[in-house]
């Protein structure tokens, strides 16, 4: 089944679901999901000036906009299908519903087990100036409005940021639908093909954001989670102000509709009225239901690495090499076959730099670190300089740390990184298996011997229960 239309293929949300899916079927994931045939032209980029390699980042994304009225006549149901269509009919002992983040796709991949996203995007075409934000809230509201009109399981985050999607919100919007109810294709999915007694794991990423509340179950967004603050976006600052003059902007602060709220972060954030349905599904048909709660969406990386590595140790295999990625740039079949130690980012930005580097200082060092970093085009507010991760990241490695696939000379603009970070990895000699899933049993074990992660929450009967508890099968 082909994707819908309407989704947007280069988001967060699509990468991880097919990555996810391509490793318990057994196969790579390259390109970022994008078809083979492209790694030439997208390697070509590189001799392209940089305005031209902007241009055609932006084409990429435009190609993948729907109009207004389409928006509006979304079914997804339609999104359902294709989603679950993408896994092997099997049995599993758990599947993962909610939450998006590079991580967790590594940790359904040491499991063996589907994840099935609650946020998806539709990228809506609509022109404005990147720093308007108050035209971009207003071409949004009517489509908006009858999009959740005509879809009362679900609810709208309109989302604009003009840092890290400078170039894409010249040609589109950027419309992040939750769903609030699981619908049919996922019941369907879970009495078919979770194991009696199995376990429902929800992923719940707490991220929140200041928001307008436009209507019932739709809110407009200013920003997202990356470099600049959310108090840069709606408040200004020395750091904005040189953005803005840095791309020749008419303004030195973004406007933007009042804040009046605060509500789950557009596309990482978990809408909790879908875990309502879920454990009212679960309590039906004897299902178990375990909870996943971490604050911004690569809180729960360090512990993702470190269950990697301690695998590794337990199956007598070198854990000595990192494979550092961000947002969509992820390989879990070549990170198991490789024997390489995931560690996922968010973004290309300073939080995230600041967060793998205290993981490093604080982990016995590794031998190699590979460092992937998703190209936007954009020099935004919280980009670091290549000089920056050479001497954070990659000099901390004991005997080698080097870009996988990367053209540093065109950090952020190196299109041909898509083509090429996977290739990286399967140029490595390391050759393994892929195991078999770790189980319940095993996490559990793992858990209670390495004790609390900050940032990451496991509940269960609406009960906290910290790592170091067991967690029954």
């Amino acid at each position: 089944m082909s994707k819908p239309s309407f989704v947007a293929g280069f988001d967060s949300t699509t990468g991880m679901l097919q990555a996810t899916a391509a490793c318990l079927r057994g196969e790579p994931f390259p390109a970022a999901g994008h078809p083979p045939g492209l790694k030439g032209p997208a390697r070509a980029t590189r001799r392209l000036p940089q305005r031209l390699r902007e241009s055609a980042f932006l084409l990429g994304g435009a190609a993948e906009t729907v109009s207004s009225r389409r928006a509006a006549r979304i079914d997804p149901e339609e999104i359902s299908e294709w989603v679950v269509e993408q896994y092997p009919k099997r049995k599993y002992p758990v599947i993962v519903i909610g939450s998006a983040s590079g991580a967790l796709v590594h940790l359904c991949a040491a499991l063996g087990v589907p994840w099935l996203p609650q946020t998806f995007l539709i990228p809506v075409r609509q022109r404005v100036h990147p720093d308007d934000v108050d035209a971009a809230f207003a071409k949004g509201l009517e489509p908006g409005r009858e999009l959740v009109a005509n879809n009362p399981t679900l609810q709208l985050h309109h989302m604009h940021d003009a840092n890290q999607d400078r170039i894409m919100v010249r040609a589109l919007t950027y419309f992040r639908v939750k769903r609030r109810e699981l619908g049919e294709a996922y019941e369907r999915f879970l009495l078919d093909h979770l194991a009696p007694g199995g376990t429902i794991l929800i992923s719940e990423c707490a991220r929140t954001w200041d928001t307008t509340t436009v209507g019932p179950r739709h809110v407009f967004q200013h920003g997202a989670v990356g470099g600049a603050t959310d108090a840069e976006f709606h408040y200004g600052g020395p750091r904005v102000v040189d953005y803005l003059a840095r791309h020749d902007s008419p303004v030195r602060q973004w406007s933007g509709p009042e804040l009046d709220g605060v509500s789950p972060e557009a596309e990482w954030g978990f809408a909790p009225a879908l875990r309502d349905d879920i454990e009212r599904f679960a309590g039906q048909h004897q299902f178990q239901v375990r909870r996943l709660i971490f604050d911004e969406p690569e809180s729960i990386s360090p512990m993702v690495a470190d269950l990697y590595r301690w695998w590794y140790r337990q199956r007598n295999l070198p854990s000595n090499r990192l494979f550092a990625e961000s947002f969509i740039i992820l390989e879990p079949y070549w990170t198991l076959r490789t024997g390489s130690v995931p560690y996922w980012m968010t973004f290309n930005t300073d939080p995230s730099l600041a967060r793998l580097a205290e993981y490093l200082a604080n982990r016995e060092p590794f031998d190699e670190i590979m460092l992937a970093l998703f190209q936007n085009a954009v020099e935004m507010i919280g980009l670091p300089s290549v000089d920056d991760w050479r001497e954070q990241v990659l000099s901390r490695a004991r005997r080698a740390g080097w870009f996988a696939g990367l053209s540093p000379e065109h950090h952020p603009r190196d299109l041909g990184h898509l083509a090429s970070y996977d290739d990286a990895l399967k140029e490595l000699p390391a050759r393994y298996p892929l195991p078999g899933p770790l189980t319940l049993a095993e996490l559990d074990d793992f858990l209670a011997a390495q004790g609390d992660y900050p940032e990451v929450r496991w509940e269960r009967g609406g009960v906290a229960a910290s790592q170091r508890a067991t967690m029954p099968a």
